[in-house]
């Protein structure tokens, strides 16, 4: 209830007087002291609201985070120097002590220039700002710094616009794509049968009584704008973190939301299959459509409310997988999907509601519905497999290896392959007297997609589908050219903590402790590569399986770094000596929390997966995710001096 008044209360401060409260603003400044270039960000805090400190408890307010953008060309010297000391109290919102900052805020990071390096540093202060009765939605400040060989010149990128809302996309991912994807999820779900029957039904309820060609019309619009809203206003609550901050971080990972969708998307499945059909409460449905038969543009958002309630039964795995990627990506993504749904959703309704003579042109219902809710079906199996995989992966069970997950995925896209070609029928299903070329088309392609499923097997990496399937074992031979036992990426120091749980991607040796690992590598005299990761991160897996599999990139790493694999996601408990208290009084126990501690302190960010070479002397680099294989190289590169 408290998280729920927290939204409603952000909703009013947008809406305050039309205009935008920025109550937190930003100036950036840089100063140079011999070869130190020291960075300067300034939070200027209206009077009576507060800015996070940088370090907060994990269930509390998203923390104030400077992350930057590329930082390879910089040598960080020393941690990041907060004025004043932050004021700790207990927040009854969040229920825990919190740390934060009144009136103004300092924070300083001194940084050296690496030898002949020369360009921009760029990033985002990350924060989120209160008072004593309304929060608003964590935001986004971009900076950059010009950096020369003989000093650094500030250049601060919209130094007093300071609550932009975050939109936070890693490097590597294509905002684009996701976009329509979402779009083109929200036409699937029309096809589906609790959806494309309801048009000629939804386009009846428009035209009726209505002798006003023009008033019909605008119903419809707002009829149409009211499912996009509804669907919008789904994903805003997902994206200004009403449902908690570390929501993206439970969902990936905690074995109670996981093992909660695979039984949905199980459940959707089998009612797809035609097992039973899974009805809303008629109350609800009942009272919404009351409503609407109150006519107007009151009747007609209530009828948008009733088509959006009863078509749940089928659109319910679609929005459920959006919302999924959407809070793992974190920031805006889960607004932007929601939106982009709803408006492909909504806009074959309201198109055949303004024009309802195109009614007559669409397909009658029929058989080939059923067809495709049947491949819905198949492909909720499969995907549905993945939240099996994440508690798998996460708590080190071991028991849905990649082989076993690669049958099931055959088999299944076998039966579904069978099914096109009429070899399987199921309830509801029409006769099928003869497999026309369409069917056949869909057959061969789903039999191709077994046979290279089956590659997977026999070793092929299998990389254009790496970010949905679970790694490979460390015993697994890669065509990559690196034998399972590689000598090149032996000699370590000892043997490393918990490699009777954990492995490294393409064979690879390394630790899986930050501190066993940097003191390998300095009685070595070699950099450490480490990278924070996570068994449930999708991009973790797709770089290392479409970037790490470079053989330079792989030969590089084996031979010339240290390496350090730090999951900010894994359960394991670890003894109590090595517990660590955070201000607050929380103590963190399992190692992905204290990893992703690790992370946030020494780095200011908490996405993964995230590189950072740390040399022999202590200076480092760092790199956010990237698919680019040159870049990683040049990066990797960069980092022995090359």
């Amino acid at each position: 209830m408290k998280k729920t008044l927290l939204f409603l209360a952000v909703l009013a401060v947008f809406q305050t007087k039309g205009q935008l409260i920025e109550p937190i603003k930003w100036k950036f400044e840089s100063k140079t002291h011999g070869d130190e270039k020291v960075l300067i960000f300034k939070a200027i805090i209206d009077k009576g609201w507060h800015l996070y400190d940088t370090s907060l408890p994990e269930g509390g307010p998203i923390p104030t985070q400077i992350a930057f953008e590329d930082s390879s060309s910089l040598e960080f010297v020393g941690a990041l120097h907060k004025t004043p000391e932050p004021v700790e109290k207990f927040d009854k919102t969040f229920e825990m002590n919190v740390r934060y900052f009144s009136d103004s805020a300092l924070f300083v990071q001194t940084v050296k220039l690496k030898s002949g390096a020369s360009g921009q540093v760029k990033g985002v202060v990350t924060f989120m700002g209160c008072d004593d009765e309304t929060c608003l939605p964590p935001n986004e400040v971009p900076f950059s710094f010009t950096l020369d060989g003989s000093g650094v010149k500030e250049k601060a990128v919209a130094a007093e616009a300071a609550n932009v809302p975050a939109s936070g996309q890693p490097k590597g991912q294509n905002p684009w794509l996701f976009i329509l994807i979402s779009f083109l999820a929200g036409l699937a779900a029309i096809l589906t049968p609790c959806v494309f029957p309801m048009i000629p039904m939804t386009v009846s309820f428009f035209m009726r009584g209505s002798d006003n060609r023009k008033g019909a019309i605008r119903t419809a619009i707002v009829f149409g704008l009211s499912i996009v809203g509804i669907f919008t206003l789904l994903g805003a609550l997902f994206s200004f973190g009403v449902f908690g901050p570390n929501v993206g971080n439970i969902l990936s990972t905690h074995w109670i939301p996981n093992l909660i969708f695979f039984v949905l998307f199980f459940v959707f499945a089998l009612s797809f299959l035609g097992l039973f059909e899974i009805v809303l409460p008629g109350s609800l449905v009942n009272k919404t459509d009351a409503k609407a038969e109150s006519g107007g543009w009151i009747g007609a958002f209530f009828m948008a409310l009733t088509t959006v309630i009863v078509s749940f039964s089928c659109t319910g795995p679609f929005i459920g997988a959006l919302i999924i990627e959407a809070v793992q990506s974190g920031g805006l993504r889960p607004l932007l999907g929601m939106f982009f749904f709803g408006l492909a959703f909504g806009t074959p309704f309201t198109l055949l509601a303004m024009f309802p003579s195109a009614l007559n042109k669409l397909p009658k219902s029929g058989g080939w519905l059923n067809a495709i809710k049947i491949v819905f079906a198949f492909v909720l199996l499969a995907f549905g497999m993945k939240f099996l995989s994440n508690i798998d992966q996460v708590y080190g069970l071991n028991i849905l290896s990649r082989e076993i997950y690669l049958i099931i995925w055959i088999v299944l896209f076998f039966l579904l392959g069978s099914y096109f070609l009429g070899k399987i029928k199921f309830s509801h299903d029409s006769d099928v007297p003869y497999v026309s070329v369409g069917r056949f088309f869909l057959a061969l392609v789903t039999f191709s997609f077994a046979l290279y499923l089956f590659t997977g097997l026999l070793g092929n990496p299998l990389k254009s589908i790496s970010a949905l399937i679970p790694p490979p074992s460390a015993l697994h031979t890669f065509s990559t050219g690196q034998p399972a036992n590689n000598p090149a990426s032996e000699g370590l120091c000892g043997p490393a903590k918990y490699a009777d749980k954990l492995h490294l991607p393409q064979n690879l040796t390394g630790y899986f402790d930050f501190q066993q690992g940097i003191a390998c590598a300095k009685e070595q005299n070699k950099p450490a590569l480490v990278v924070f990761k996570g068994h449930a991160c999708a991009n973790c897996k797709k770089m290392e399986n479409s970037v790490w599999t470079d053989p330079e990139v792989l030969k590089i790493i084996s031979e010339k770094y240290v390496l350090i694999g730090l999951y900010t996601d894994d359960r394991t408990t670890l003894p109590e000596s090595e517990w660590v208290n955070i201000p607050g009084g929380s103590v963190l126990k399992t190692m992905g929390k204290i990893n992703l501690q690790l992370q946030i302190d020494k780095y200011n960010t908490n996405s993964i997966p995230y590189h950072v070479i740390v040399q022999p002397d202590g200076t480092e680099s760092a790199l956010a995710v990237t698919f680019d294989s040159e870049e990683f190289r040049n990066f990797i590169k960069k980092g022995l001096g090359q």
